[in-house]
């Protein structure tokens, strides 16, 4: 695993846009259009902008998978920020998708607690990757770094058939919600 840099953005965004196209939690928030794959585009534009800003991006050695983590501890409001805020919401989620946007996010930060944590916020494999190990192997890298800088992972997920993967990796459920479509809280403390 390696850390991304300003010239690995194009592939990190096209990694996440590909594995998370008909992802329910993203497509919740996305306006949902002829322009569609675009805003998903935009919301990991937006994610690898946040998360090089207020935490980390990390790359498989292949170059076939990513991971954006970002550190809340660490998230303040910039004039960089708020401008990236204003992108995000033209660009992706719409002007009608904004209330349920804010509510879902309201709602996810209530939830989480207030701890210093590493927030894994979008882990993917490119499609054509996928089933190989290589998300393993990085999520394995990540909780390895993790535990090194003593941050317990926290993270949702929509996606069922992630369920018993991240139960593998040592990650517990500690909160599900109901919003069009069921989202599961995991954490997984340092060891």
């Amino acid at each position: 695993m390696k850390k991304a840099q300003r010239n690995d953005k194009a592939l990190v965004v096209d990694i996440l846009t590909k594995s998370f196209d008909t992802n329910l939690s993203v497509n919740y928030i996305i306006k949902q259009d002829a322009e569609r794959e675009k805003r998903i585009r935009a919301l990991m534009d937006y994610s690898f902008e946040v998360c090089t800003a207020f935490g980390d991006v990390f790359i498989s050695d292949d170059n076939k998978a990513c991971a954006l983590i970002v550190y809340p501890d660490k998230k303040k409001a910039t004039l960089k920020s708020t401008l990236l805020d204003i992108k995000l919401i033209l660009k992706a989620v719409g002007l009608g998708n904004i209330s349920k946007t804010v509510k879902r996010e309201k709602l996810i930060s209530s939830i989480q607690p207030k701890v210093q944590m590493a927030y894994l916020w979008f882990i993917g494999v490119d499609p054509d990757a996928q089933g190989g190990g290589i998300g393993s192997k990085l999520l394995q890298e990540i909780i390895d770094y993790s535990n090194s800088n003593n941050r317990p992972i926290y993270l949702e997920t929509s996606t069922v058939k992630n369920l018993p993967w991240y139960d593998k990796f040592g990650f517990e459920v500690y909160n599900e919600q109901d919003l069009t479509y069921h989202l599961y809280f995991f954490k997984r403390n340092v060891k």
